[in-house]
């Protein structure tokens, strides 16, 4: 079960979730409090898991990964053997950005960052080695309209 969260509470998720490397004055003064209230929140926070942990957002483009593709994955395969085999070939595989297990027609789908359509198809060709996979469908992103990973808590923005 989570954890109450107040105003101020979320006001400081917020703040990080915007820029995690500000420094306590930064955060303290943006959410109208002082420092002290605001690192023993935020060190409880962390103690509850609601602050998992704090990263780096990188350009991926900039970095040469310039191709995002959504691979919809379906599979006849259901047991917890085929299961293990698959999240394990997913965890080696650095590119796999995001994965999720659907309902609906498509089991799973990956959101993969590769260099180019010829650094996808060296992926997926590991894949289906290491996975029995009954169809696979490659959607290559054209253009990022959103993406964020900041989580909606202090409702939308105008």
């Amino acid at each position: 079960m989570a954890p109450p969260l107040d105003a101020l509470d979320r006001k400081i998720l917020v703040a990080l979730q915007a820029d995690a490397g500000q420094s306590l004055d930064e955060i303290a003064r943006a959410v109208g409090s002082s420092k002290t209230p605001v690192w023993n929140r935020m060190r409880k926070m962390r103690e509850a898991g609601v602050i998992r942990r704090q990263t780096v957002e990188l350009d991926a483009e900039a970095l040469g990964l310039e191709a995002c593709f959504f691979v919809l994955i379906r599979t006849s395969e259901h047991d917890a053997s085929w299961q293990r085999a698959f999240l394990e070939a997913l965890n080696r595989r650095p590119e796999v950005m995001e994965a999720h297990r659907l309902a609906g027609d498509i089991d799973y789908i990956l959101k993969v960052r590769v260099p180019n359509a010829r650094a996808y198809d060296t992926f997926y060709q590991a894949l289906i080695a290491d996975v029995r996979i009954h169809n696979v469908t490659a959607l290559l992103s054209m253009e990022e309209i959103k993406a964020t990973t900041a989580l909606p808590l202090g409702g939308p923005v105008d």
